[in-house]
């Protein structure tokens, strides 16, 4: 009996524990774009949004000036305060994620990809409100139409 108990014990805690561990919140688009023209198309597309981008990090080009050799990376960071803020109010915590990020990457094959986490990922992460997810989720559109 005490074995049941454990086992069911310990099934609660380690089942959703691996069903979460497999789902890292990204979503992954190809693109059919090198790294910088990817983020090019996605800066200029967010900034026709009138989205602030705040920065612009080449990861792959600080790599190369300290001596070091890394594949392309680049990644974009940008957002609005009108649509971050209601979601920093009502959990702080979502700061760590905000502003918005995409990250453009080439991978050992040479296939470009354009990187975002998932709202759904961050609402969970965070415990956003239902309602408030929509002010994150218009990353989905920008992130599709820079990646085609």
């Amino acid at each position: 009996m005490k074995f049941w108990h454990f086992t069911l014990a310990l099934t609660s805690f380690v089942l959703p524990a691996l069903a979460w561990a497999g789902d890292n919140g990204l979503v992954n688009i190809p693109s059919k774009y090198s790294v910088p023209e990817t983020l090019d198309k996605l800066e200029s597309i967010v900034k026709e949004k009138g989205i602030r981008v705040f920065a612009r990090i080449d990861f792959s080009g600080d790599a190369e000036k300290a001596g070091l050799k890394m594949r392309p990376s680049q990644m974009l960071i940008f957002g609005n305060p009108k649509a971050g803020t209601p979601l920093m109010v009502a959990s702080p915590t979502i700061a760590i994620d905000l502003p918005l990020k995409a990250l453009a990457w080439e991978d050992q094959n040479g296939k470009v990809w354009l990187s975002y986490n998932k709202p759904e990922y961050l609402k969970e992460r965070h415990g956003l409100p239902d309602e408030l997810v929509k002010n994150i989720a218009g990353i989905k559109g920008l992130v599709e139409k820079a990646a085609e």
